[in-house]
């Protein structure tokens, strides 16, 4: 008996896809002395509720859910994560620098710690609440790098965390731009 083959096949291809980030460098990653106190604060953007972990991981699922219907919406969602994968590895860099440790664990205020978890995440099904959700993710992270600037006195790490502030921006007017699609 002869079978038939109809495979499900996705003719989304992502290999042009760049990080989408602002056309300018990042500054080196220095730091002025160990900082305990500064890497638990960066370990909060690095893996806390509002962080680069949950934004990779939540453009990465809305990037999956797009690819069969929209590719090109879904490149744009995927170099956004690959921006953010770069600020994680930053991060993950300056956090070492400074005396921390990357455990995916952020210290509370009451000293117990929090591992990261993908509760932390918004996954609407409605494309327009999807934007809407990763564009007040952008926000709220540009908010707690300002709060974090303003709480690190160190020029080097201040430096780095304005240059991610940018591309969060810029993200922000690329989902503007998909949201009006």
């Amino acid at each position: 008996m002869e079978e038939k083959e109809n495979p499900l096949v996705s003719n989304c291809n992502f290999m042009d896809v760049r990080p989408a980030m602002a056309s300018m460098p990042y500054p080196p990653i220095k730091a002025e002395c160990k900082n305990p106190n500064y890497a638990n604060l960066l370990k909060i953007d690095y893996c806390g509720a509002v962080s680069e972990m949950s934004a990779i991981t939540q453009y990465i699922n809305n990037e999956n859910r797009l690819s069969l219907e929209m590719c090109q919406m879904a490149k744009i969602i995927l170099g956004i994560a690959m921006a953010e994968m770069m600020h994680l590895q930053k991060l993950g860099e300056m956090i070492c620098l400074l005396g921390g440790n990357i455990d995916y664990m952020i210290r509370l205020n009451n000293g117990r710690q929090k591992m990261w978890t993908p509760q932390y995440l918004s996954i609407p099904q409605n494309l327009n609440e999807m934007i809407k959700a990763d564009i007040e993710a952008e926000k709220a992270a540009i908010n707690q790098y300002m709060a974090h600037i303003k709480m690190i006195n160190d020029k080097y790490i201040n430096a780095v965390l304005s240059r991610i502030i940018v591309d969060e921006e810029y993200h922000i007017m690329l989902l503007n731009a998909l949201g009006h699609n």
